[in-house]
């Protein structure tokens, strides 16, 4: 499969979050928990997720994964419990989508880190993935993900 890679600069992003710790094989009996209590906090309060849910990955230990995942809203809001106001840093960042299973996502992680090196950057360490649709609602081959690594 190919891959589209890009450069982009974007402003700081308010969004809402839940931080967890957790072996990569509780994450998708975790993810939809959370995706559903940020929507209902955001709607109980008048307001709704600005764009798609995303989950930042802070390292890549797959029996301790370090994640936030949550939502972009339009502006800084409170949160409450595990939910955390927070934000996506500005700056540059290098891009890729994948259509299809998570599950066949690696080539476009591999790929895109060794462009990022060859184009003479350096990532940060955060990865995140943002999912446009969701398997309940289409079939896997047809899921939409943007892969975005801060650079520093």
């Amino acid at each position: 499969m190919s891959y589209l890679y890009q450069i982009i600069e974007t402003e700081e992003q308010p969004v809402l979050v839940v931080e967890k710790t957790l072996p990569v094989a509780k994450l998708p009996e975790v993810v939809g928990q959370v995706f559903q209590s940020i929507a209902e906090y955001l709607y109980r309060k008048g307001d709704e997720p600005l764009g798609p849910a995303f989950i930042a990955y802070h390292n890549m230990d797959m029996e301790n994964l370090q994640v936030e995942i949550g939502f972009p809203v339009k502006e800084k809001v409170e949160g409450e419990g595990e939910i955390k106001a927070g934000a996506i840093p500005a700056g540059k960042k290098a891009v890729g989508y994948h259509k299809g299973a998570y599950r066949d996502i690696s080539p476009l992680y591999d790929g895109l880190s060794s462009w990022i090196f060859r184009k003479g950057y350096e990532p940060s360490g955060i990865a995140y993935e943002y999912y446009f649709n969701s398997p309940g609602e289409i079939p896997e081959s047809e899921l939409l993900t943007k892969v975005e690594f801060l650079l520093k």
